[in-house]
């Protein structure tokens, strides 16, 4: 947190913006069918559904325990918190990630603005490195989209870069920030190939194909672009 008012914050979003959280499913996946049967991936997947749509947020280790009340005689299935919890997330970071928030640096704090649940979210972020780029200002709520007075408050700044592959998000925190905010759409992961998606939410201020294209970027660029599509829209 850093108290006083700073020219600009960035703030990064985690799953399938610095982090492939697609693979990291994947890997999930494969592990549950060669570890147990396809079934038993299909009936946990179809309880980690369910569990985001009543949450708003993936919870891993939730839907593990949900599980695991549901077929308590699948005892073998607890060898799976032990694979999330020691899951190598640094192997899956997008390349260059950590990179764009070293360079990011250069003009103001950067900070992770996650959504998440309290144990595995927090471990990603910390086992990924992430935490110690951003010098361990981390931020996971469970809407960060209605806790931006919050993070207001926490990194108070003239300027907010915005990241995060949710199209959802970004035209959110722009329609409360309006100028005030750059939003920049990595088409990375699943969410951002949507064509609902796309044709549901308008066009971030900046849409680039990989992360690390950030590193062509200088804060001068990012303000620039969120006055020019102000101008456009109006």
């Amino acid at each position: 947190m850093t108290g006083k008012k700073e020219k600009v914050v960035f703030l990064f979003d985690v799953d399938n913006t610095l982090l492939d959280n697609d693979r990291v499913v994947a890997d999930m996946r494969r592990r549950l069918e060669q570890g147990f049967t396809p079934k038993v991936r299909d009936d946990y997947f179809e309880i980690f559904e369910e569990l985001r749509d009543e949450l708003g947020y993936a919870d891993y280790l939730g839907a593990l325990q949900r599980y695991r009340v549901q077929h308590p005689r699948e005892v073998k299935l607890l060898k799976m918190s032990s694979f999330l919890v020691d899951y190598p997330f640094a192997n899956r970071l997008y390349p260059n990630s950590l990179d764009v928030i070293e360079h990011c640096k250069k003009w103001g704090t950067c900070v992770v603005l996650s959504d998440g649940d309290v144990v595995f979210q927090p471990r990603k972020v910390e086992r990924s490195g992430i935490n110690d780029a951003v010098d361990g200002n981390v931020l996971i709520y469970i809407h960060k989209e209605e806790m931006l007075a919050d993070v207001k408050r926490r990194y108070p700044a003239a300027h907010y870069v915005l990241v995060d592959d949710k199209l959802r998000i970004l035209a959110a925190v722009k329609k409360l920030w309006k100028q005030k905010v750059t939003t920049v759409f990595p088409r990375q992961g699943h969410y951002a190939f949507d064509p609902k998606v796309l044709a549901k939410y308008p066009a971030a201020d900046v849409t680039i194909d990989r992360i690390g294209e950030l590193l062509d970027y200088s804060a001068s660029n990012l303000l620039h672009a969120a006055r020019a599509q102000s101008i456009a829209r109006d």
